[in-house]
């Protein structure tokens, strides 16, 4: 039986000033304080977490960044430790989205640095995986899942993972409006379950949410949430707003 607490964690990309990142949190604050059963997170820009962390806090609303640096410090222009993120009121870390592996440089081996970070930190990190349209058409889903996940947790032990948190996000499907059928979503899922319990152990795979990412919105987040092995979401642009966010909240 699965007794996996579902999340639903909303990545607010390059949007929102300081103002409208406070103004938005407040409001999801109330509409989802009657809600149970469910953990929810935002991400906002790392400017905005400070004062966002104010507004969530004793609420039902959960802390993320959208990035780190693995490092604690040191001479690195323009990048935050994990050390800074939990200071700042953070208790989760996006962690290699597609957008950081497409536009500046992620590879699997920068995600696994900074996996190591985020736990050595007792952050939790949201480890993004997913496949291109062309990977797909191809036909390669599986093995570059199988890569992304293998290299991204290489040398990590299973008593450090107990709070990983694995986010499905098929590239073709971010930000354009296209979404994986519930069945190709609950495939990938069903296979990325299947490797942990290959590299980890059946407790690991059996507590190790994975959350699926992909143009998630009110209308589809149920039929998504009804699979067996999809464990919430990573909402992008649907989380950007308080209501269409706390409606997928109340999946």
């Amino acid at each position: 039986m699965n007794t996996r607490t579902p999340l639903i964690a909303g990545n607010w990309k390059m949007y929102k000033t300081n103002a409208e990142a406070v103004e938005t949190a407040g409001q999801l604050v109330e509409l989802v304080a009657d809600t149970s059963d469910v953990d929810i997170m935002i991400a906002p820009v790392f400017t905005a977490i400070d004062p966002v962390s104010k507004v969530v806090a004793g609420s039902r609303v959960g802390l993320g960044a959208q990035n780190l640096y693995w490092e604690k410090e040191g001479a690195y222009t323009g990048e935050i430790s994990a050390g800074m993120l939990v200071a700042a009121g953070c208790q989760y870390v996006i962690i290699g989205h597609s957008e950081r592996r497409q536009y500046f440089g992620e590879t699997d081996e920068t995600v696994n640095k900074k996996i190591g970070a985020a736990i050595a930190a007792d952050l939790i990190p949201v480890f993004c995986i997913g496949e291109t349209e062309a990977e797909r058409e191809s036909g390669n889903t599986f093995s570059v899942l199988d890569k992304q996940v293998k290299d991204g947790l290489k040398e990590k032990v299973v008593e450090d993972l107990g709070s990983l948190v694995i986010a499905y996000e098929p590239v073709w499907a971010i930000g354009t409006g296209k979404t994986a059928t519930s069945d190709q979503a609950q495939e990938a899922h069903q296979y990325i379950r299947s490797l942990i319990d290959g590299l980890y152990g059946a407790t690991l795979a059996d507590s190790v949410r994975i959350l699926y990412g992909g143009s998630v919105k009110p209308a589809n987040v149920a039929e998504l949430m009804a699979m067996p092995d999809i464990d919430g979401a990573l909402v992008g642009g649907a989380s950007l707003e308080a209501e269409s966010f706390s409606q997928i909240v109340k999946f």
